[in-house]
């Protein structure tokens, strides 16, 4: 399911932006934020994902269109904000009914509404993509299993020995 996610009110309910950002520190933040999502959302929807962030506070020269670890990021042009560019992205939209739309923007939202697509608020979003992503990882350390004893005769010499133990 295509996802877009309005970028800075992701960023704020998130918790990522830090107080007293001075130079750089809203760059970092949003480089942080893209960090989070690209190692939680499921593999299979990183490249299906679009964050849009206002061009207002983008890096000076950056890309209006780039990727960050899969993820497509867009900043909007001087001319409009990020809302005005996520509408325009949902009415371009071929299958509006498979999109999924993350902002708590009521604006937003009614825009993804008129097209069937899905909206969901920024902090409801975030807070089931940690909690799937604590799943995930509580299931792989599962199959993480511990070797039970008896060893065999000299294993565990050997490994106190390798490890500089007596």
């Amino acid at each position: 399911m295509p996802l877009l996610i309005d970028g800075y009110n992701l960023l704020n309910v998130a918790g990522i932006i830090p107080r007293g950002l001075g130079p750089g520190g809203l760059k970092r933040a949003r480089e942080a934020m893209l960090n989070v999502l690209a190692e939680s959302l499921p593999p299979d929807e990183v490249s299906r994902a679009t964050i849009v962030f206002d061009a207002s506070e983008s890096p000076w020269g950056a890309a209006r269109i780039t990727q960050h670890k899969g993820l497509c990021v867009r900043f909007a042009s001087r001319d409009a904000d990020a809302d005005t560019l996520i509408e325009e992205l949902i009415l371009a939209d071929s299958s509006p009914k498979r999109l999924t739309v993350v902002s708590s923007d009521h604006r937003i939202q009614r825009a993804a509404h008129r097209r069937k697509a899905i909206a969901v608020d920024s902090d409801v979003w975030f807070a089931e993509l940690m909690r799937q992503r604590r799943e995930r990882h509580e299931a792989q350390n599962k199959d993480i299993t511990k070797p039970e004893g008896p060893f065999p005769p000299g294993e565990v010499e050997y490994w106190l020995k390798q490890f500089g133990g007596e």
